[in-house]
């Protein structure tokens, strides 16, 4: 069931990852509904020509489908090894999913079977989520994530009395494989799933518990006023008694 269905979705981004001439048909191929997005993609594949070199895995990573939470994390973050103390204990295969994820040839010339390589591609995407979710904690990651939370990247609250307010996704634990993750609607402030079933795949670790708090603590501006409508139950016509 479901551990091979994620080897499956591994091998595909694995073959991505090792045939960077298909990377920009397999991105297209898996980006998200939105046609803007559906637009950008293919341009990139366009300008990234017959080799598809140009597209670094952190681009490809972030325009897979179910991925459109995450942001684009600077590679300069990635190098300082300061942002990443800590993480070696947690993901297998460390050094050679930070290679993946920064698109640097190991000179090793360690030769891996399918297996191996497919364990590097999920741990290159589990290490890139808890970078992720330290990430936008920085000033450049809150600006990354603001640019998403305009285009309604995160999706809009399903509450009908909150009208369509853009959401912030959110982590219910910092701890990963807890719980998956959600989106927090500033105006009702409660915690949603998205509507996407690959989004909700997701680890809630890699964005974590702080950063939409901390988000609207940055930019107040964006903080809605509560909603002043309550649904109310009533049957033919006449409000429910307390009760009943």
């Amino acid at each position: 069931g479901s551990a091979a269905a994620v080897a499956a979705k591994g091998r595909d981004r694995l073959a991505a990852g090792k045939l960077p001439a298909s990377l920009g048909g397999k991105a297209a191929g898996k980006v998200s509904d939105s046609a803007e997005e559906f637009e950008t993609d293919s341009e990139d594949s366009d300008v990234s020509g017959s080799e598809g070199e140009d597209t670094s895995w952190i681009s490809w990573f972030c325009s897979l489908r179910g991925n459109e939470f995450f942001c684009e994390i600077d590679d300069d973050y990635i190098q300082d090894d300061f942002n990443l103390c800590g993480l070696s204990n947690q993901v297998p295969y460390y050094d050679y999913a930070l290679d993946l994820i920064l698109d640097i040839e190991s000179s090793n010339g360690d030769v891996f079977t399918d297996e191996q390589h497919e364990l590097i591609e999920s741990s290159a995407e589990m290490l890139y989520g808890l970078i992720h979710a330290r990430y936008i904690l920085t000033s450049k990651g809150l600006a990354a994530m603001l640019e998403k939370f305009k285009n309604y990247d995160f999706g809009r609250c399903p509450r009908v009395y909150c009208c369509g307010q853009p959401c912030l996704p959110a982590g219910q634990s910092d701890i990963p494989r807890s719980s998956t993750v959600k989106i927090y609607c500033p105006k009702c402030e409660d915690l949603h799933y998205p509507r996407s079933k690959y989004q909700g795949n997701i680890d809630g670790a890699y964005f974590g518990t702080t950063f939409p708090h901390l988000f609207l603590m940055t930019y107040p501006h964006l903080k809605p006023q509560k909603p002043s409508q309550q649904y109310v139950p009533k049957v033919f016509g006449f409000k429910l008694h307390k009760q009943s």
